[in-house]
């Protein structure tokens, strides 16, 4: 497989088809809830995805919680681009729309703390994550069984600079199609 530029922008509604089946290839891991292709359809523009040529290799949601708390969902990578970076380009890019947003915290409920705490996450204690909790896990089959871990991120940017710069992976920002989109380039 050729390694190459990886894009990241906005998802428009027409390409819901394509998220939902790169999220229920992700399914079968058990990381993943399901979502529906309808579910989809409404919200895909608030869905960053990762492209390589015409290829969606990635996709992630940024799903407000509340007017301080957002939430990183739904985030999942083609089995054959994992570990280059994609996931971690998507989250990035949801912490800068939340931050654009006016969101304070940005949040995620993960089987793999050890991924998200390498992008400045904290464990958090559910209940410190209230908006989550009433918004979609007392409605969930796994309520308190889903053995997922609560992780919280402040949205400050000073912070996210650095944590670039630790990573050794600074983000060029283009404009594609009319839109910003952040490009990385791959050795």
């Amino acid at each position: 497989m050729t390694r190459g530029r990886i894009a990241v922008r906005t998802a428009e509604a027409a390409q819901a088809r394509k998220l939902h089946a790169l999220i229920s290839a992700n399914l079968e891991e058990g990381h993943l809830l399901p979502r529906t292709l309808d579910e989809l359809v409404v919200h895909a523009e608030r869905f960053a995805i990762a492209v390589r040529g015409k290829k969606i290799v990635g996709c992630a949601e940024l799903a407000p919680l509340s007017p301080h708390v957002a939430e990183v969902r739904s985030l999942a990578v083609d089995r054959l681009d994992r570990s280059r970076g994609v996931g971690t380009l998507l989250v990035d890019e949801l912490r800068r729309r939340a931050r654009r947003e006016g969101f304070e915290k940005l949040c995620a409920f993960t089987h793999a703390p050890g991924y998200f705490i390498q992008m400045g996450f904290s464990i958090v204690p559910h209940l410190w994550l209230p908006e989550k909790i009433f918004t979609d896990c007392v409605k969930c089959p796994h309520f308190r069984q889903c053995g997922q871990h609560a992780m919280t991120v402040s949205l400050d940017e000073a912070r996210d600079r650095s944590l670039d710069e630790a990573r050794g992976r600074p983000l060029e920002l283009v404009v594609d199609d009319g839109r910003p989109a952040s490009v990385a380039r791959y050795a």
